[in-house]
């Protein structure tokens, strides 16, 4: 299994950003996929997963209302549309897939991670 990610970058507080990660090496239709973060000193933390149907999906309380995960199913891509950024949500952002993660907002339950991508929003 291999997740690459891409979109992150450097963006002013109020803005957006779209990341995605592509998915190869199994069949993820039925798969959890997820986003994760870490920010500088700080441990990695839940963003967002979606299921095996777009509509079951589930945020951190910190991103509810300003992120949006979605996926192509097609494509094995998740993406993470990103509003209204704030300072805070400045850190590395992981992918994470797995079959069968048990609670989605455990990450000791993706066995597979892509690289990261960082996401600095600064003025």
């Amino acid at each position: 299994v291999q997740l690459v990610e891409s979109g992150g970058g450097a963006v002013q507080p109020g803005g957006s950003l779209r990341l995605s990660c592509a998915a190869s090496g199994a069949a993820f239709a039925t798969w959890i996929m997820a986003w994760f973060r870490q920010a500088p000193g700080k441990e990695r933390e839940f963003v967002a997963a979606i299921g095996w149907s777009s509509e079951q999906t589930e945020y951190a309380v910190p991103v509810q209302g300003r992120f949006t995960i979605a996926r192509d199913y097609a494509k094995d891509t998740v993406y993470l549309q990103m509003t209204s950024l704030i300072s805070e949500d400045t850190g590395v952002y992981y992918c994470a897939v797995d079959e069968a993660p048990g609670a989605w907002r455990n990450q000791r339950g993706y066995a597979y991670w892509g690289q990261g991508t960082q996401v600095t929003v600064s003025s």
